[in-house]
Formats: structure tokens, C-alpha cells, sequence
């Protein structure tokens, strides 16, 4: 089990709000968060349906990529990574993600942005398997029933004491999976780190309450966008709690959370259970990108 860990800020004395971190980056070195409870199900399946081969997709950076790679070279399987961007073909050595993957054994094949959009297409599908041969399928960011029962696993009942639920979200697997197994009386708030509103409907595939909203007002532009304000709080909420963050999911949504509390939304005496769904491997590669920009980078 991980651990929750209180956040001491003077923000949250002077609101009187309680803010405790599950560190779910805490599970495993490099499968850590919600990548671990997803594959966990996942891996579990293939074996029983017989596949040696896992097949998934990502981008330059991509958390779900690097677990992929890595819990799949232990449970015995082979991977492939079909990665959005021909350009990384000539590029990905000095990719921190997709060098890690490399060594775990992961064959990767890239492909144009256009062409990635049609990942999910059977004509497109049919493509790989006659490349690849069999393989058991993982979607983008691992999100499918699978993953959300392992996601579903992520709250304990000790969790219960806690009025809000805050979870990061990307594809909408992590938060369904919380909101099922949460209290109905608990608020679940999402903090989305894409544009658009789409992310209701996909959520409610899977989630089987509606204790739950999102926050949308923290994606900093867009997936991946990452500007010298959120680096700096970044930084500094490191220095002031030791607790690392990712500048993708859990950084924009302890900057969402803490500029609630500043503003009043959270009522004295809230109980607030933020979840760190992990993705620290990515910080080598976004502070290589930071750097192009000649911005700020993240403190290692």
C-alpha cells in the first residue's frame, strides 16, 4: 500500500484545508502510478489468451511507452511501439523514453501523425498484424476494462474519510476507475490536461456514479503545453514538500488544486485526496524540449 502524505503549505493553514498526496509514484521505479494498476490486468489477460506479443502506441515522451516496455520485459513479453512521428526514426538515441524502451526490448515503429490518427481503425490494425503477426492489443495510454479494474484498486477504504477526490486526467481511464470504486458521498474532480470538452463523454463509458466533474480550467494551453509558471511551481512545490511532480498530469493538477484553495472553492476543514498517478520518467525528455525554448527547466 503507499503511502498519503500531508501536504504542509502555509496556503492550506491559513484555508484550513487538509491536503494529503496518495503517491502512487511510489508503486514501482519505472511502472509507477496509474501506468502500473493499468497493466496489471492487462498483462494478466494476455497471458491467459496465450499472446507473446504486446502491441501499443505514444508519442516522443510517453509514460504508457516506457511502462509497456518495461513490465512487459519482465512478465516475458515481447513489445511493440508504434510511435507517432517519422522524425524520431532518425532521432529517438538521444530520446530519454524511447532509449529506456529500446533496452527493455521494445521494437518500435514509427509513423506519421496522419497516419497515427488511424491507430484505431481496422484496416489500419490489419496492416500491423500482417507486419507484426498476433499481438495482444493495448490502446493508447492504456485505457479498457482491464486497466479500469486496476484503476478501481487505487482507493482503499482508509481513503474513505476524504470529502474530495482529485485525479489528473488524460485518456479517462484513472478517474473512472476511481469514481467506481469511491464513496457516493466523496466528490471526485478531474483535471484534465487536454482542450476540449469530449473527455465527459469518454469518462462516462466506464464510470458507473456521477459523485464527479472536471476542472478545466488547468491545461495550460493543451496536452504537453508547459509554460515558466508551472515549471516554477513545480520546482517550488518540491522544495517545500520533497515530492516530485510531472509536468504533464499531476503538476498542472496540484496547480489547479492549490489555486482552488486560494480562491475559497474548498469549505474549512475539507479533507482533499490528490492522486500522483507518477509519470516522472518523462521529466529527462520535457526538460530537453524546455531547453530548446529557452525556458526554465525542472529540478531533477
Amino acid at each position: 500500500m503507499v503511502p498519503n502524505q500531508k501536504v504542509i503549505l502555509p496556503l492550506l493553514e491559513e484555508k484550513e484545508v487538509n491536503l494529503y498526496i496518495k503517491r502512487e509514484d511510489m508503486l514501482h521505479p519505472h511502472v509507477s502510478g496509474n501506468k502500473y494498476r493499468k497493466l496489471k490486468y492487462n498483462l494478466i489477460e494476455a497471458e491467459k489468451l496465450g499472446c507473446s506479443n504486446l502491441l501499443t502506441f505514444g508519442g516522443a515522451f510517453s509514460n504508457h511507452i516506457a511502462a509497456t516496455a518495461f513490465a512487459g520485459n519482465k512478465a516475458g513479453f515481447k513489445t511493440i511501439g508504434v510511435i507517432r512521428g517519422e522524425e524520431l526514426q532518425n532521432s529517438w538515441k538521444q530520446n530519454p523514453t524511447l532509449k529506456l524502451a529500446h533496452e527493455m526490448g521494445m521494437k518500435f515503429h514509427f509513423i506519421s501523425r496522419s497516419t497515427f490518427r488511424l491507430k484505431e481503425s481496422d484496416s489500419f490494425l490489419k496492416e500491423l498484424r500482417d507486419t507484426f503477426g498476433d499481438f495482444y492489443l493495448l490502446p493508447e495510454g492504456g485505457t479498457n476494462p482491464p486497466a479500469i479494474k486496476g484503476c478501481e484498486e487505487i482507493l482503499v477504504e482508509a481513503d474513505s474519510n476524504f470529502d474530495h477526490i482529485c485525479c489528473s486526467v488524460g485518456a479517462g481511464g484513472t478517474i473512472a476507475g476511481i469514481i467506481n470504486s469511491s464513496k457516493p458521498e466523496q466528490s471526485i474532480l478531474g483535471f484534465p490536461s487536454l482542450k476540449g470538452n469530449f473527455l465527459k463523454q469518454d469518462i462516462r463509458k466506464f464510470a458507473r456514479k456521477d459523485n464527479w466533474d472536471l476542472i478545466t480550467d488547468y491545461h495550460f494551453g493543451g496536452y504537453a503545453k508547459v509554460d515558466a509558471e508551472l515549471v516554477d511551481f513545480i520546482n517550488d512545490f518540491k522544495s517545500k514538500t520533497n515530492i516530485p511532480l510531472d509536468p504533464i498530469y499531476t503538476g498542472k493538477m496540484l496547480f489547479g488544486i492549490l489555486d482552488l484553495v486560494k480562491k475559497g472553492f474548498f469549505k474549512p476543514n475539507t479533507r482533499i485526496l490528490a492522486i500522483h498517478t507518477g509519470g516522472l520518467q518523462g521529466i529527462k525528455g520535457m526538460n530537453l524540449v524546455l531547453k530548446k525554448k529557452e525556458l526554465p527547466i525542472l529540478d531533477l
